[in-house]
């Protein structure tokens, strides 16, 4: 009796470091998840769900390309003022200024004076880089960022790391096929934003690591 008596209790003691265990591992999940659950909240109640006028002017102005109504606002912009002068970053190759021109009747006359194509970006780090080569060749110390509102926060992010020094004033597009009001109610949309938030996580993964690795 005795003897079964230890078997027990040397049992029982082994199986406690795997429920301490199981535990914190647990623990962690949920924290994990609650982490990401109320950083995807901040991430969609800071997007725009109407458009605005720009706080402010700026020297130029960027569009960062995905969607005909971003150019087209971007081009009303530029039209009203707001910027000297505009950069369409991400433009296919094979695009010519023309080609652009004719899908905004209205606004041809800017492509002969104050129009510029990056071809070069293929992703947003890519429209960075572009856009940043575009203001320091102009010295410009101000820039209205013209993109989607639900990917105007990794826009942004991407821009500060490349643009320290210059005053970004963010201009969001906002489409009435993509309802970020209601997005729980739309598969799609929501799809669309958890996938943005998780690009908006590396980004910023990306930007820190290197800093902290060195």
């Amino acid at each position: 009796m005795h003897s079964v008596g230890q078997g027990s209790a040397a049992g029982s003691a082994g199986t406690r470091p795997w429920r301490r265990v199981y535990r914190w591992t647990l623990l962690i999940l949920v924290l994990a998840v609650l982490l990401f659950a109320g950083g995807f909240w901040w991430f969609v109640r800071q997007m725009p769900v109407v458009e605005a006028a720009p706080s402010r002017n700026a020297d130029g102005i960027v569009v960062l390309t995905g969607g005909a109504l971003r150019i087209s606002d971007a081009l009303e912009l530029l039209a009203s003022g707001h910027g000297q002068r505009l950069l369409i970053s991400g433009v296919n190759r094979m695009t010519r200024p023309y080609e652009i021109a004719r899908l905004v009747p209205e606004h041809q006359r800017w492509f002969s004076c104050c129009v510029d194509l990056d071809h070069s970006a293929t992703n947003t780090i890519g429209n960075a880089i572009e856009t940043r080569r575009w203001v320091e060749e102009r010295r410009f110390k101000s820039l209205i960022v013209v993109t989607a509102n639900y990917h105007m926060p990794r826009a942004m992010a991407e821009l500060e790391h490349e643009l320290p020094g210059v005053a970004l004033v963010p201009y969001a597009v906002v489409s009435d096929r993509i309802r970020i009001e209601n997005w729980w109610d739309n598969p799609s949309t929501a799809r669309l934003l958890i996938l943005e938030y998780l690009k908006y996580i590396v980004a910023r993964s990306r930007m820190v690591l290197p800093h902290s690795v060195a």
